[in-house]
């Protein structure tokens, strides 16, 4: 596609998010919480969603847009929804990134959203291999669904218990700190309810899609080690759950390595051993070509997959339909992974 093509579809994209901005955005919390409602009507809104988006022509979309709303508003809450698990106590959230507006629907959270957690858990007839936390990629919203619950699925029938986090995104509009912030206190709340997750509170993994990936990166850039949250909150009061690991113990990165000569500050830094998946045509390889040799000049375990015809931001993506056998590989790839490193752990 021609760099003008490009910007005549951005140009597009952004009017079309105006018109349709204001009902879109109520379905914002439906798709990040997926499993509080029917799943067949979420995904139903998630697929009409993306048919008003790609509309080429102007008057069709008002009816879509109706058809939408209606939609919506008929998806309640199921009488046993899982709870929503705040990751701060109100009125805590560690906040740097000044964020008053969004009447352009520029993102898919308000000012006033609260990062959270929600459990997917395996049966408690079956033993946990292990825990895995989930951050789907971009701006979450309807990626949620697929890099959230779909990729939570897939390792729940691996044997793991999973909790997919609702993170502030990395540069939507929040920063490295604040996004990783988030994503270290989920880890620490796993860590800290081992005991009833049946868990190993001493390995828990990450598994971060395209932008979800960076927010592992920055993890591990700003909360392993000796770095914790006052470093960068000068603010914050620490709690019961900072005297948990933030950072995890391996590390899922899923086409989401850092961008090209993307900056990286190593000193202090714990960088757990890392799984890389990534499809052949997924433009982010780039990314992880220019990472890669970095992260084997400081010695650390990489295991790398890379799929033929496959474009970014499939992993999960049979919840939507989605055909793409190959790179489903990636979950019992994983798996092996993490067996492998559980393993040594306890030899």
């Amino acid at each position: 596609m021609a760099f003008e093509d490009v910007e005549k579809m951005m140009a597009r994209f952004k009017h079309v998010r105006v018109q349709f901005g204001p009902e879109q955005m109520k379905a914002v919390e439906i798709w990040e919480s997926l499993p509080r409602y029917d799943e067949s009507q979420v995904l139903a809104l998630a697929k009409l969603s993306e048919k008003i988006m790609l509309e080429s022509t102007e008057e069709n979309r008002p009816e879509l847009i109706a058809k939408f709303a209606a939609l919506r508003d008929s998806i309640k809450e199921l009488p046993d929804a899982p709870k929503r698990i705040p990751l701060w106590p109100d009125g805590k959230v560690p906040t740097e990134t000044v964020y008053t507006d969004n009447s352009e629907f520029r993102y898919n959270h308000n000012p006033d959203f609260v990062p959270y957690l929600i459990e997917r858990l395996i049966p408690e007839s079956e033993t946990p291999k292990g825990a895995v936390v989930v951050c789907p990629g971009g701006d979450h919203g309807n990626a949620c669904i697929h890099e959230g619950y779909g990729v939570a699925r897939e390792l729940n029938a691996q044997g793991y218990q999973c909790f997919v986090v609702l993170n502030r995104p990395n540069h939507n509009p929040w920063n490295g700190h604040e996004s990783g912030a988030d994503a270290a206190r989920a880890i620490r709340y796993v860590r800290a309810n081992a005991t009833k997750y049946r868990i190993d509170p001493d390995f828990v993994a990450f598994a971060g899609f395209s932008n979800g990936g960076l927010t592992g990166e920055n993890v591990i850039e700003f909360y392993s080690g000796d770095k914790k949250v006052s470093d960068y909150f000068p603010d914050y009061a620490p709690d019961e759950l900072d005297s948990y690991k933030g950072a995890m113990d391996a590390f899922l990165c899923v086409y989401g390595p850092r961008f090209v000569n993307g900056p990286f500050n190593w000193d202090g830094v714990i960088y757990p051993p890392v799984f890389y998946a990534i499809g052949r045509e997924d433009k982010a390889i780039d990314n992880f070509n220019y990472v890669y040799p970095d992260l084997l000049a400081h010695h650390i375990p990489v295991e790398v997959h890379t799929f033929a015809g496959v474009p970014h931001g499939k992993a999960g993506a049979a919840i939507l339909g989605g055909n793409y056998p190959s790179f489903d590989l990636w979950v019992p790839l994983a798996d092996a992974f993490l067996q492998d490193l559980i393993s040594k752990k306890q030899a």
